[in-house]
């Protein structure tokens, strides 16, 4: 009974009086909000969208037990075993946004679509164009900045070359920021795919930018996946080249005993001669165990290669991906009216 008594009724015909008493005030609300709706969208720069999708595949996992096999029958164990890997897809989206591999991309050539002149990606930064109101914002800053380098007696330097990950300058780290933004990798759970997006204002640049951190891409999660494998193969083929000097140090060793002394009849001549031939056979053992386990390692570096199934190449866009359609028929209505 509480609860009923405390509802309170609503009177429509109220309401609606009310909205017609203010309909003045809320058409000229509604009329300022379309007008400064039109010079945002007017305002928006075009930019172009190129989605790459990619479905990453462990080499190791679908044939470890084929080269456990091969390890086994060769007499080596603990190799091929199954493992985890600690770079997966799931990495993807922070991995493309780390400052590392954005300074992998900083230097990418690329060559926009109204130009026959490739630049770097850095360079290609400074020429996309912003709305008016961020030149605005910036303007106290670039003054403050303008009056500060008056005074300073530091060396101007090349952004491109002299990066240093410890110690960004202020408008490579702008750039840096730029580049993060334009780039974005997610992953679809239920298919497994992962999509690689980069977003410019030139089509030409989107599509090279998106082709090029794919590639980068996977080349670093190829070099880190293989890293210890390939540390491993390298260390028994420092290994092997030492055993194989000392198996041949041994034979020329026995070689030239034996032609020294071979009408010699002496027991401790034979003797000598039975060790030398017996230091001979353990390192030959010993050498081909080592050049069997290098096989092995070599196998094991090419199974560790994960391997990236393209699904959806990179194309150059045809249209512009924001503002959205209706934005851009709005822009061009806009523009025919001011003509």
């Amino acid at each position: 009974m509480n609860d009923k008594n405390n509802i309170k009724e609503i009177d429509l015909t109220e309401l609606i009086q009310k909205l017609q008493n203010n309909r003045k005030y809320i058409l000229k609300a509604v009329g300022v909000g379309f007008i400064i709706g039109i010079i945002i969208a007017i305002s928006l720069p075009k930019t172009y969208k190129v989605d790459i999708t990619l479905s990453p595949e462990s080499g190791q996992n679908g044939s470890s037990s084929n080269l456990a096999g091969m390890a086994s029958m060769l007499g080596i164990g603990g190799i091929g075993g199954t493992s985890q890997d600690a770079v997966n897809s799931t990495m993807f989206p922070d991995l493309i946004k780390s400052t590392p591999f954005i300074l992998e991309m900083y230097n990418v050539q690329v060559t926009p679509l109204k130009s026959k002149r490739a630049i770097l990606l850095s360079e290609y930064i400074e020429t996309q164009k912003k709305p008016w109101w961020s030149y605005v914002l910036g303007l106290p800053g670039k003054t403050i900045g303008g009056i500060i380098s008056l005074f300073s007696s530091e060396k101007k330097i090349d952004e491109n070359k002299d990066i240093d990950p410890f110690r960004l300058t202020g408008e490579q780290n702008s750039k840096i920021n730029a580049i993060k933004e334009a780039l974005s990798a997610s992953e679809d759970k239920k298919s497994g795919m992962t999509i690689v997006s980069a977003t410019f204002q030139d089509p030409e640049v989107a599509a090279t930018v998106a082709d090029s951190a794919v590639a980068k891409l996977q080349k670093y999660i190829i070099d880190y996946r293989t890293r210890k494998a390939q540390e491993d193969c390298n260390y028994l083929e420092k290994l092997c080249k030492e055993r194989k000097e000392e198996y041949y140090k041994a034979q020329k060793a026995y070689a030239n005993f034996m032609d020294a002394n071979r009408n010699v009849v002496l027991q401790r001549t034979q003797a000598e001669g039975t060790r030398l031939q017996n230091d001979m056979s353990i390192a030959f053992q010993i050498y081909s165990q080592v050049e069997t386990q290098l096989q092995v390692a070599r196998a094991k570096v090419q199974e560790a290669k994960p391997v990236f199934a393209i699904v959806e190449p990179a194309t150059v866009p045809l249209g512009p991906s924001s503002p959205n359609k209706k934005i851009n028929h709005l822009r061009t209505n806009a523009f025919r009216i001011y003509k």
